[in-house]
């Protein structure tokens, strides 16, 4: 049995009850690990409310340049999104704070880690799948999904040990968030037929008042600047998110397949995350070779699946992260971004100074540069196959009786 427990602690109401729960119920020393991912907050507060809730210690590590470096960057070049909609907000950060709890476990002579997560969520599968990869000697406890209070039962606990929560029963939306966006989940929204109630957006409210451009450079794959102001990584995605999100574009509301089998409906808010996948993703199509961009695309939705699926620290994810890096050598150059009122954002140009479009070559003008009669031999060429198939099998063929058999001798 553990007898000194690291939590991946956020604040919130299901890790600060678990703190006081595994105290009470299992006799173990906490440690509470909270990691700043870019989510804000008073952290003085959140260490504090983890004492109060008994932990022995309370620990905050500063991971956002590292989240943005190691683990948002590698999804942004690979235009990673679950389903085609879901930018892996949680699904990023749960493996950079497995990595942590795991280092802190080492430091503190710890025997265990364990996390908030309920039974029908993603996210226990994100860090236990992970914790084995890095530490298969630890133990991982889950104490919420064995404790079996309900949300209201869980905040009655915290109102008896006198443990601050922000969650009210008059208000019990349960929020994730990063520097990539913003999970939002309970209350009104497990009815997919509610539309969701304007407070429970925050990134995505409506104050801009005049159309806008933004110019985001890349190099590499990565964008490092605005409007040619360089900034790093993890200011720049909040940068882009704030100047999005005041269009009030960047919200999904979708049903969503989770790993255990159950169907549940997300709401996020993601405006610099979408922003940047869709600047990114056009300026692919202007750099990328052809096969190239066509094999990327196929790969695209099975690299975001073994992310959300909490396979970070896979052999897999680790063979397509080479392959996502080659592609992105000559992804340089800059995006138009034209932002609208209401909610609007598209990309209005791109350039670049080794994209593959050719001007002399795409152009109807005097300028063009095309040869146009090798084109008929190409297509004759290209369409060959279907001709020969048309003419002995398919719609080119008399029709015929349905004993016809083609006389041997017509082929000699």
């Amino acid at each position: 049995m553990a007898k000194r427990v690291v939590l991946a602690y956020s604040g919130g109401l299901d890790t600060s009850v678990a703190v006081r729960w595994m105290i009470e119920e299992l006799g173990v020393e906490v440690i509470a690990v909270a990691a700043d991912v870019g989510q804000g907050g008073d952290w003085d507060s959140i260490r504090q409310r983890a004492l109060t809730a008994g932990a022995v210690e309370a620990i905050v590590v500063d991971c956002r340049e590292e989240f943005a470096n190691d683990f948002v960057a590698p999804a942004l070049q690979a235009n990673a999104k679950y389903e085609g909609k879901y930018p892996l907000i949680s699904s990023l950060s749960r493996p950079i704070i497995v990595k942590h709890l795991v280092a802190a476990a080492r430091e503190h002579g710890a025997d265990a880690v364990a996390h908030g997560c309920t039974g029908k969520g993603n996210d226990q599968v994100r860090f236990e799948v992970s914790t084995r990869a890095l530490a298969p000697d630890l133990e991982t406890l889950a104490p919420v999904r064995g404790w079996g209070l309900t949300r209201e039962q869980s905040i009655d606990y915290a109102e008896r040990w006198g443990i601050p929560i922000s969650v009210t029963k008059s208000s019990p939306y349960s929020i994730d968030q990063n520097l990539w966006g913003r999970t939002i989940e309970c209350g009104v929204l497990e009815d997919p037929w509610e539309q969701p109630p304007e407070e429970v957006y925050e990134l995505t409210t409506p104050t801009a008042t005049e159309p806008r451009d933004m110019v985001i450079r890349f190099e590499k794959g990565l964008p490092v600047a605005i409007d040619g102001r360089a900034l790093p990584l993890h200011e720049l995605i909040g940068e882009v998110t704030r100047v999005v999100g005041s269009y009030g574009w960047g919200r999904i509301d979708m049903i969503e397949n989770r790993r255990v089998g159950i169907k549940s409906r997300e709401v996020y808010e993601c405006p610099g995350a979408l922003a940047l996948l869709m600047a990114h993703a056009d300026l692919e199509d202007l750099t990328l070779e052809r096969d190239v961009a066509h094999e990327k695309i196929r790969l695209e939705p099975r690299y975001a699946d073994l992310v959300y699926d909490g396979l970070w620290y896979s052999p897999l994810k680790r063979a397509l992260d080479a392959f996502v890096k080659e592609t992105q050598q000559f992804v340089t150059g800059e995006v138009r971004l034209r932002c609208e009122i209401p909610g609007r954002c598209i990309v209005s140009g791109r350039r670049s100074p080794v994209g593959l479009y050719d001007y002399g070559l795409a152009t109807y003008e005097a300028a063009d540069r095309f040869r146009h009669q090798d084109a008929e031999g190409f297509v004759r060429l290209w369409g060959l196959g279907i001709e020969t198939w048309s003419a002995r099998q398919g719609s080119g063929r008399q029709a015929g009786g349905a004993g016809d058999q083609p006389d041997p001798a017509s082929d000699r």
